[in-house]
């Protein structure tokens, strides 16, 4: 049974576990329910996870390897326990393989490492989805370029997975100006949020791809992302949806930005 694609927030560091023993902040709430069904909103429980993170980029398409990668913990100025976070999911170097191998029938640049530990883009929403950490997981890079065509490429030769039993997630955020918080934020997050959406769901899979590839021309492109790596894994997962349906899933406003998830098929 084919797999969706999915794009989905992962939040602000370890925020789902900044208070040992109760719940997280209020506002982090709906994210966090959010990511706790995704596993059981599918349509089959997938037999292993590719993952592309905000927080990981390379010169060009790396996987991940490695049999039990380690955590990084890529965050700063949290609680001290925040860097003693769990997360112990086996890799699955089968599908990184496959990754590769369909990478590079597509005649995509690519490489291989076994050092690099699952940065919190990946260990962060996963400790919610996946909290038995029992579905392997694999990472890839984003590319440094962050050309946003060459993202959607990597989806697209990708896309077999999704009939394979693996879930290609995009780890990131929809909206992400570290230098801009608060209410007065909102109004400018929620324009460009409504524009982001639009253009992700056209009906149109081809001018769905075309517009949103191009985001800088969509309002407050550049206020939202001064730096688009987090918006990047978007890309990757809109590439490997391809002429299936797309619906913005989830939707809410944290630290003042106005933030979505998105599901292809």
């Amino acid at each position: 049974m084919r797999l969706p694609t999915l794009f989905v927030p992962h939040g602000g560091g370890p925020c789902f576990f900044l208070n040992p023993g109760a719940p997280p902040d209020p506002m982090w709430r709906p994210m966090q329910a959010y990511l706790a069904g995704l596993i059981a909103s599918l349509p089959t429980r997938p037999r292993a996870i590719l993952m592309v993170s905000g927080h990981w980029e390379a010169p060009v398409a790396t996987v991940h390897v490695g049999e039990r990668p380690a955590l990084l913990y890529d965050y700063y100025g949290f609680p001290e326990h925040t860097y003693r976070l769990r997360w112990d999911a086996p890799g699955a170097p089968d599908v990184a393989a496959r990754v590769a191998a369909l990478l590079g029938r597509a005649g995509l640049a690519t490489d291989t490492e076994t050092t690099r530990g699952w940065d919190h883009g990946v260990f962060v929403p996963m400790m919610v989805a996946v909290p038995d950490a029992d579905i392997p997981l694999v990472q890839l890079s984003l590319i440094d370029t962050l050309d946003p065509v060459g993202h959607v490429a990597l989806g697209r030769a990708l896309a077999p997975l999704r009939d394979e039993g693996v879930l290609i997630v995009g780890s990131g955020m929809s909206f992400h100006n570290l230098r801009a918080r608060g209410p007065q934020v909102t109004p400018v997050a929620a324009g460009w949020d409504a524009a982001l959406t639009a253009a992700v769901t056209d009906p149109d899979p081809a001018a769905r791809a075309l517009r949103v590839t191009a985001w800088e021309t969509l309002p407050h492109a550049r206020f939202a992302h001064p730096e688009a790596e987090h918006l990047l894994p978007l890309m990757v997962a809109l590439g490997a949806g391809g002429e299936d349906r797309a619906v913005c899933d989830y939707r809410d406003t944290v630290l003042g930005w106005v933030v979505s998830g998105y599901r292809f098929g």
